[in-house]
């Protein structure tokens, strides 16, 4: 097994059973900014993660690449998707990924970033993140898995996200597409129910200037003001991806 093709694995294998996610958002006052997304799955590794590099010398792992790089040694099972599903795996290649993973120390985290012009530009992040899963062929990602947390956002899925920042007032917006499959999806979580039980999605943003209000009653602020925390369950994201629709007003 090639670098490449591990930390691939690797990659697919956090998005589908992180415990740990956190939303980092860094804008400008011009609205451009950075957008990072962190997984700590060091739990999978303690249950017997290190299945991933058995049968390699990839014992530990401290690495930065980028999804350009995946999909060139991958391109032949890139090829075979379809034109739509490529679109959106394209999406992913300014992403960069800084991954860290020891067998010895039980640890597995990665970073993915990419700096962005417009708010607007991120809100087809988690479609892209989902359709990295088709890459492992046969039993790849489906719309709609309640056992993959990305499945059901974005085209193909039962709920959008998008975002804007527009005269000093951020928005993160999730609409449900149909109530009726949205249930379904709860009613069918079994397994990840317990799987994602004790896990946590954290929303944190960072702005130029001071923060106003936020429409989160439970947000935490920093020191100065510029930096707002909120923290959910992951199953309560899954089950009711409205409860984290957000508004940030800045001070003028």
């Amino acid at each position: 097994m090639n670098r490449i093709t591990l930390l691939l694995l690797c990659v697919v294998s956090f998005m589908f059973a992180s415990c740990q996610f956190s939303e980092n958002i860094y804008i400008n006052e011009d609205g451009s900014g950075k957008m990072e997304f962190s997984f700590d799955a060091s739990e999978i590794m303690q249950m017997g993660g290190g299945e991933l590099t058995k049968g390699t010398d990839e014992k530990e792992i401290d690495s930065t690449f980028t999804f350009k790089e995946i999909f060139e040694q991958k391109k032949d099972s890139v090829a075979l998707l379809s034109k739509e599903e490529q679109e959106k795996l394209k999406a992913l290649e300014p992403f960069s990924v800084h991954m860290v993973m020891s067998e010895e120390k039980k640890k597995m985290n990665f970073d993915i970033s990419t700096d962005f012009k417009n708010a607007n530009e991120l809100q087809d992040m988690f479609t892209a993140l989902s359709a990295l899963g088709n890459l492992q062929g046969k039993g790849g990602a489906k719309a709609n898995d309640p056992t993959n947390p990305f499945s059901s956002m974005g085209s193909g899925g039962n709920s959008e996200l998008s975002y804007s920042f527009n005269k000093g007032v951020f928005k993160r917006t999730v609409k449900v597409l149909d109530k009726e499959v949205q249930k379904q999806l709860q009613d069918s979580l079994g397994q990840a129910a317990m799987m994602f039980g004790t896990s946590k999605y954290k929303l944190k943003y960072h702005f130029p200037r001071r923060i106003k209000s936020v429409s989160n009653e439970n947000a935490l602020f920093s020191a100065d003001g510029k930096t707002v925390t909120i923290e959910y369950g992951l199953m309560e994201y899954m089950t009711d991806p409205e409860v984290m629709n957000l508004e940030i007003v800045l001070e003028d």
